[in-house]
């Protein structure tokens, strides 16, 4: 018989209150984290993301035309969190047809970048500058998802990105402590400067900031279309900002050049790939496959967890730890991932024969997914460490009347991308390439390319129970999105706990990491047991900001975000009754 050790915390969880939102300059109500009901949900970070993606379901509108609606508002509200010069993953369920799609819109390489492009350069530098801007895929997966799975055009899509952006949101306090972080990167570009940083300072919180340049770059994206990007006027104006960006008198910051050309921008595609599936307590999960490794890894871990004979804090740090160790050697916008083997039961069940009673010494080796499984084989690989990844990016879930449901993480990388807003256009570029490994690492699935899609941690998930969807969930937090959305699965579906206590729940990230990160709710009830355990944690005063939505019984969903962090989320839903 399979146990399950329930933390104390499971039933001592209490979810904080809302962080109140400032009243805008329409008298909006204040954003909560959860709410019920039918006809359809949203979850994001952002009131007026939500509310965008509400309206739309409200119109008739479907979860596609909703997901791209609150992503385009987010690129306004959020900015520093995701924008049309982004990309990011779609994981889309279509009721009508039973099947799960996925959209890979991740930036990719210019074709002049190498394997040596990022070596010998320090991180930091590789943030700030033109060379870290991979060639933007938001705008093409909007496109894209529209097309194929929407029922509204782009430029209607874009239209309350246009309001939002002219008539202006209330800052708040993460936005200004954001602006604040950033100051000292922003200033060294008169754009940006000009934009984030009116009279010098950052915005105060509870003004109202507007960005009309953005809302005419919408608006005039809506009138001509993607080719206006990809290979029009508008890229030539990205290429020419990433080539020689716009850096103020003064100055004294060593900002490089990027390689982005034209060309690279009108042969960018949005892509269809299959998902990632694994089974979990008699659920499927889906989730994103490369070059995102947020499928693999969170399915792996599952899969790790089934084949223990118990389940707690202890097993999910380890499990996690080992799917880390494959993650990094063998997942990547490469050939031949074994994506299979690495999905596989009789791998989980050779990684689980290495956890124990004490915390696997660092670092954990790779396994061998080569379909030859043994009860406990040595391990053969190589320990690779995990890269550094922004911290940013953004998550939202839509369900819709007709059964729909998206999962969408959108991202420009580290808070403020590369810190370079395209001069009057209002919007920042990434630094997506800096997910590369720098090099020298011979053999590293994740080295710079040509054309190459740096991989991604981004784990948009869809969670179905006997063929119905139960479940979206996902989160931002570079590699700890994978993390966070495994805990928070566990803590559901392990540990009992209701989708709001399971998202409130004190985090711990473990990425096959010397160090176990983990928030101070974590510290306080787990840090005594599991360092006697051979656990090393340290203190991470946040990880990630989910968001997510429930079926209930009677056709009623509950679409969840954080009570908290990040300020706290929005949750809607289109009636509150029948």
């Amino acid at each position: 018989m399979r146990h399950v050790i329930v933390p104390a915390a499971a039933v001592l969880v209490t979810l904080a209150p809302a962080a109140p939102a400032v009243a805008g300059p329409h008298h909006q109500p204040q954003k909560v984290p959860v709410a019920e009901g039918y006809g359809g949900a949203v979850a994001t970070v952002d009131l007026d993301a939500s509310k965008a993606a509400v309206d739309v379901l409200k119109r008739g509108g479907n979860a596609v035309d909703a997901a791209v609606a609150a992503g385009a508002v987010l690129g306004v509200t959020e900015p520093y969190s995701a924008g049309l010069a982004g990309g990011g993953f779609i994981v889309y369920y279509d009721a009508q047809r039973r099947k799960v799609h996925t959209i890979d819109g991740r930036e990719a390489a210019p074709r002049a970048m190498t394997a040596t492009s990022l070596e010998g350069i320090p991180f930091e530098e590789a943030v700030t500058s033109g060379l870290s801007a991979g060639v933007p895929g938001a705008v093409a997966q909007w496109d894209l998802a529209l097309r194929r799975f929407g029922t509204m055009s782009l430029k209607q899509a874009l239209q309350p990105a246009v309001t939002v952006a002219s008539r202006g949101f209330v800052v708040d306090q993460t936005f200004h402590d954001q602006t604040a972080q950033n100051a000292a990167r922003f200033k060294d570009f008169t754009s940006t400067a000009k934009l984030y940083l009116p009279n010098g300072a950052p915005p105060p919180v509870g003004s109202v900031f507007r960005n009309p340049e953005l809302a005419a770059t919408y608006r005039e994206l809506g009138r001509r279309g993607t080719g206006w990007l990809y290979g029009g006027e508008l890229g030539k104006e990205v290429v020419a900002t990433v080539k020689r960006p716009p850096v103020a008198p003064g100055a004294t910051r060593n900002v490089r050049p990027g390689l982005m050309e034209l060309r690279d921008l009108r042969d960018y595609r949005a892509l269809m790939r299959e998902p990632t599936r694994s089974g979990y307590k008699g659920l499927t999960v889906y989730g994103m496959a490369p070059p995102s490794s947020g499928g693999s890894t969170v399915g792996e871990a599952l899969n790790i967890l089934d084949a223990l004979p118990e389940t707690g804090v202890h097993e999910y740090l380890e499990a996690s730890r080992l799917a880390f160790a494959d993650r990094n050697a063998y997942v990547g916008d490469v050939p031949g991932v074994p994506l299979k083997e690495l999905l596989s039961d009789g791998f989980a069940k050779e990684r689980a024969c290495l956890v124990g009673d004490r915390a696997i010494a660092h670092p954990a080796a790779p396994g061998s997914p080569d379909g030859s499984y043994e009860t406990c084989p040595a391990p053969q690989g190589t320990a690779a460490e995990t890269t550094a990844e922004g911290p940013e990016t953004t998550h939202l879930v839509v369900a819709d009347r007709w059964g729909n449901v998206v999962a969408y993480n959108l991202t420009i990388e580290s808070t403020g991308g590369n810190g370079i807003v395209v001069p009057g256009r209002g919007f920042l570029l990434n630094n997506e390439l800096t997910d590369f490994t720098f090099g020298p690492a011979p053999g590293d699935p994740n080295l710079p390319a040509p054309g190459k899609r740096p991989r991604s941690s981004m784990a948009p998930t869809l969670v179905f129970d006997h063929g119905r969807p139960v479940m979206a969930l996902g989160s931002p937090g570079g590699s700890t999105i994978i993390t966070t959305v495994l805990q928070i699965l566990v803590n559901r579906y392990e540990f009992g706990m209701s989708l709001p206590e399971a998202l409130a729940a004190p985090r711990a990230t473990q990425r096959n990491t010397a160090q176990t990160q983990a928030e101070q709710g974590f510290l306080d009830r787990y840090e005594q047991e599991l360092e006697a355990r051979g656990h090393d944690l340290v203190l991470n005063p946040e990880i990630g900001a989910a968001t997510a939505l429930e079926f209930l019984r009677g056709d009623r969903v509950q679409a969840v975000a954080e009570p908290s962090r990040r300020g706290g989320g929005s949750a809607l839903v289109v009636r509150q009754r029948r």
